[in-house]
């Protein structure tokens, strides 16, 4: 039975049966809540609860309605919390009311000024939290603050702490903490606390030195604590069994230290299909230079030399053909997907005139424009509804924007990346650095990272002669040649000249920066291979031999390989819908920990200081002896 049918029928029960009596309530079930802390919370035993519950034994999942008897010698007290509600994109009173489980008028109550206007984006709201407290007439005693039983008492042990008794007893710091309103932020020993009747494991301290205690933040679940912590919902569990049940804020765990937040851990890839809990209709507009105005609805063949004709066209179908299957295979997740098409014909007045006759204000993200200036436009417009923006194609720097996502590594990023590469690796290797004059600075950069390094610099006429390299090469050690140019000339001179050299020489080529003079006609793949060139690249180049879905359907839909425009199109846009998907928006999804990876592209996304968000996740690449590329790190 889906779950909505469940909620339906008691409903029904609830109007027509009288199966449900005077002397009993019912309960959404919250994220994190075990049938343990709502018995607590209603004054009643487990038992009872199961008894009028039986499916609940199965396990409770989030917005399940519980009926809740009564203890037969209770009363019934109301106590009223507040807590702040900040108004999302797309938010009404009455979703913000189901999801705190109370009416539209419950909200109006305490907002008094939406009896009069609509809420607006961004405003922070008062939620009335109502807490019903059953408080018995026998020994028991209640807070009204938390609902739990205090049957028990705690007396503190050496080496125990808050976190560790809270962990003993199932319950939060805060909740510990307002059953002990005096209790300060260090404990005594021998200083006795209210605490539930039955721990639920049975020490308050951890005796292995190798863990440490981990407090559970709002909405994270079992996905989340996997990116930030390493550790499966099932390592989680079998240290701290009281979890099976389902994580809440608050909650204290054991865990390794090693996997403790602060330790020198890299980020983790992470595949977000397996975190996909927001299943609601996802709005994506996508802006592309089509340029329809160009286009001969009439010939055919004026339409294949428009295309043959226009790079930036070419571009743009390659593009959104990648935009097309992202969609799809979202769908195939589960995921609905509502694409907005919008030809920007390249022009920002363009872009500017789509924002002002379009309502992008249920718009879940915008992928586009491809232009820098065209970005900005988009961004720049669209921050005052807090649109998010992906810029997929331009890495270049961009006005500062709060709603931005620089979806490219800056060439300033992947130089910093290479240099850190060759500083950690170089040790023992017979350093070359061969430089032009415009890039002083990268060979300053270079010398200060690896001490020992030789230098080289291209004669008056821009080459170099056989001498002038093999003298500075030795064969006893490997021998690294880093070459720093913009002249194709150049690179062409040296890539000769090093695979000209002795076969007893072992030499391998790097760059910081792989510009288009490498891609330059007299500049060979095949030696490039034979040197293992090595550089930092934005993506890497998927085998055509791979069983890839994404492939294979490519070519089953085109009847073409996709190119890495095809290629960007799909990975940038399906991590956006899961992104979507695994949050209630992008902000939300956003974790510096997350890295996420497809057919040929990563993103870690940071927030910059003042500004938006700068994808981080590169690679360092080297052509094989098979002229593939090949992932160094």
């Amino acid at each position: 039975m889906k779950r909505h049918y469940y909620i339906i029928l008691i409903g029904v029960l609830m109007l027509f049966c009288g199966s449900i009596s005077a002397q009993q309530y019912t309960h959404r079930v919250e994220k994190g809540e075990t049938i343990f802390s709502i018995s607590k919370k209603y004054g009643v035993t487990e038992e009872a609860i199961y008894s009028l519950n039986p499916d609940a034994k199965n396990g409770l999942r989030s917005s399940t309605i519980l009926i809740i008897p009564s203890d037969g010698n209770a009363e019934v007290q109301k106590k009223v919390t507040f807590k702040k509600h900040r108004v999302k994109r797309r938010e009404t009173l009455f979703s913000i009311a189901q999801r705190y489980n109370i009416s539209v008028d419950d909200i109006k109550k305490y907002n008094k000024e939406l009896y009069s206007r609509q809420l607006k984006k961004g405003e922070k709201i008062q939620i009335p939290i109502f807490e019903v407290v059953a408080t018995t007439v026998d020994n028991t005693e209640t807070t009204l603050e938390t609902g739990i039983d205090i049957q028990g008492r705690h007396e503190v042990l050496a080496k125990e702490t808050k976190y560790g008794i809270a962990r003993k007893y199932g319950i939060t710091i805060a909740e510990l903490e307002a059953m002990n309103p005096l209790i300060g932020e260090s404990l005594q020993i021998g200083t006795m606390l209210n605490v539930p009747k039955a721990a639920v494991i049975e020490s308050a301290t951890i005796e292995d030195e190798n863990f440490e205690f981990y407090e559970v933040l709002p909405k994270e679940g079992f996905f989340r604590l996997k990116v930030k912590l390493g550790l499966s919902q099932e390592e989680i569990i079998a240290m701290n069994p009281y979890a099976a049940d389902g994580l809440k804020e608050g909650m204290i765990l054991k865990i390794p230290k090693e996997n403790a937040i602060g330790s020198e851990t890299k980020s983790i890839i992470v595949n977000l299909e397996d975190g996909i809990t927001n299943l609601s209709k996802k709005k994506i507009a996508v802006m592309l230079p089509f340029q329809l105005s160009k286009a001969d609805r009439d010939s055919i063949k004026n339409n294949i030399d428009l295309i043959k004709d226009n790079g930036a066209l070419r571009v743009a179908l390659d593009f959104y053909s990648g935009v097309i299957m992202a969609a799809e295979f979202a769908k195939d997740k589960g995921i609905s997907v509502e694409l907005d098409i919008y030809d920007t014909e390249g022009r920002s007045e363009k872009v500017r005139s789509i924002i002002d006759q379009n309502d992008f204000s249920d718009i879940d993200a915008v992928i586009g424009p491809l232009l820098r200036k065209n970005v900005e436009q988009a961004a720049s417009a669209l921050k005052k509804t807090d649109t998010p923006i992906f810029s997929p194609l331009s890495n270049r720097e961009i006005k500062i924007s709060s709603n931005l996502f620089q979806t490219l590594p800056t060439d300033e990023m992947l130089a910093k990346a290479m240099l850190e590469y060759l500083r950690m690796n170089a040790m023992g290797k017979n350093v070359i650095i061969i430089s032009d004059s415009k890039k002083t600075a990268q060979k300053a950069a270079l010398m200060d990272a690896i001490p020992g390094s030789k230098t080289l610099a291209p004669r008056e006429k821009g080459f170099l002669y056989d001498t002038d390299i093999s003298s500075r090469l030795e064969d006893m050690r490997e021998n690294w040649v880093i070459l720093e140019s913009v002249d194709p000339v150049i690179v062409a001179n040296v890539v000769g000249l090093l695979n000209g050299m002795p076969d007893n020489l072992t030499i391998r080529l790097f760059t910081t920066d792989k510009n288009d003079a490498f891609n330059y006609h007299d500049v060979s793949n095949m030696n490039l291979a034979k040197l293992n060139f090595t550089f930092p690249s934005v993506n890497k180049s998927y085998n055509f031999k791979d069983k890839n879905a994404f492939l294979v359907s490519y070519k089953n839909k085109y009847n073409v390989l996709p190119n890495r425009f095809a290629v960007r199109g799909f990975d940038v846009t399906y991590d956006v819908l899961l992104r979507l998907a695994i949050a209630d928006d992008v902000y939300d999804a956003n974790d510096s920990n997350i890295e996420t990876e497809y057919i040929e592209n990563k993103f870690r996304y940071t927030k910059k200081m003042f500004s938006g968000y700068q994808n981080n996740a590169l690679y360092i690449i080297k052509y094989n002896n098979d002229l593939q590329f090949e992932v160094v790190e």
